[in-house]
């Protein structure tokens, strides 16, 4: 016998068609400018081009995404199918059996008019799940089938009971580790491409700040080796004095040439500092070792020190960089290590 497809379907960014989910029995996605769903073949390629023709200003990496949700709604949902919805009213996930097939009907919430029947079993609170069920219930999409934890959320359903104790649920750490890898992929994205060559340098200029320095960058064009000059005194002239190289370049590491012209302009008595979004080769790593006066920063140890002075940048590239700060579970085994 062929297992119930299990779906989940969240009620907008804000939960704000979760009265008409509930109240109203029926599951539902939005895009009303696609109009009739039914009118449009039951192939994904039909759908991809009717999504092109409605939003014409959606990034092409983004069309196969919303078509895709709105094909699986449509053709792929099948009456019997069990949907979770996890409301962010109620902090539960309410279980429903699909009872219809696809409707459309842009009475009373005209932002969700692609509807299907929907009948409610139950509702269970979060904290009976295990964590990487959570995890998976969360995903970005408004519509995704449950493919991870689908006997997880069946067994619930039927009455049992698998949550694990939190210091034993694995994917914790995982969670963590993913929300922080993704966070750090989006500070080097967003610089990669909203600062790149010159730009960059007056970005390291302001973090160099937050640290206490005073900086000067050199002006767009030939900067002879020297993007920035950063030191403690008004006037530049007491140590410690730092020469500063930047490279937003994402055509792989910075290699031995780079750090060996900026050393060669630091004086004995000053420092030198590579900073890049990248690596850097062996050879230029080898080349910077054994010299107190040099440091090669790379874009893991750049984004280290963003999130230590996040707070203290200029509000203009906060707004670049828009961060909050969020607290994510810890391992409990990790705490006793």
């Amino acid at each position: 016998m062929k297992e119930q497809v299990v779906w989940g379907i969240h009620a907008g960014r804000t939960g704000d068609a979760d009265s008409l989910f509930l109240k109203n029995n029926v599951v539902a996605i939005g895009w009303h400018e696609m109009g009739d769903l039914s009118k449009i073949a039951c192939n994904r390629e039909a759908y991809k081009t009717r999504v092109t023709n409605m939003f014409s200003n959606a990034k092409p990496g983004a069309i196969p995404g919303m078509a895709g949700q709105l094909f699986r709604f449509v053709c792929e949902m099948k009456l019997g199918d069990l949907v979770l919805y996890p409301s962010k009213f109620d902090r539960e996930v309410h279980f429903g059996r699909i009872e219809g097939e696809y409707f459309y009907d842009p009475q009373g919430s005209p932002s969700y008019p692609n509807r299907r029947a929907v009948k409610w079993l139950k509702s269970v609170p979060r904290t009976k799940f295990t964590q990487g069920a959570l995890y998976e219930l969360g995903a970005a999409m408004s519509l995704f089938q449950v493919k991870n934890y689908p006997e997880e959320y069946r067994a619930i359903l039927s009455g049992s009971s698998v949550a694990e104790p939190v210091d034993e649920d694995e994917t914790v750490a995982v969670i963590a580790e993913e929300i922080e890898e993704s966070t750090r992929d989006f500070i080097l994205k967003t610089l990669a491409q909203e600062v790149k060559g010159h730009p960059f340098s007056h970005f390291v200029a302001n973090l160099l700040r937050t640290m206490g320095y005073r900086t000067r960058v050199s002006p767009e064009g030939p900067d002879g080796g020297i993007d920035i000059i950063a030191h403690k005194d008004e006037l530049g002239f007491e140590p410690p004095i730092i020469k500063v190289q930047a490279k937003s370049g994402d055509k792989g590491n910075v290699g031995e040439p780079v750090v060996s012209a900026l050393y060669g302009k630091v004086a004995q008595s000053e420092f030198g500092m590579v900073v890049t979004l990248g690596g850097f080769t062996a050879q230029a790593i080898n080349f910077a070792k054994g010299k107190s006066n040099l440091r090669l920063i790379s874009g893991k140890e750049l984004v280290d020190l963003i999130l230590s002075r996040y707070e203290l940048l200029d509000s203009g590239y906060k707004g670049m960089l828009p961060l909050r700060r969020v607290y994510v579970p810890e391992p409990l085994g990790s705490k006793q290590q």
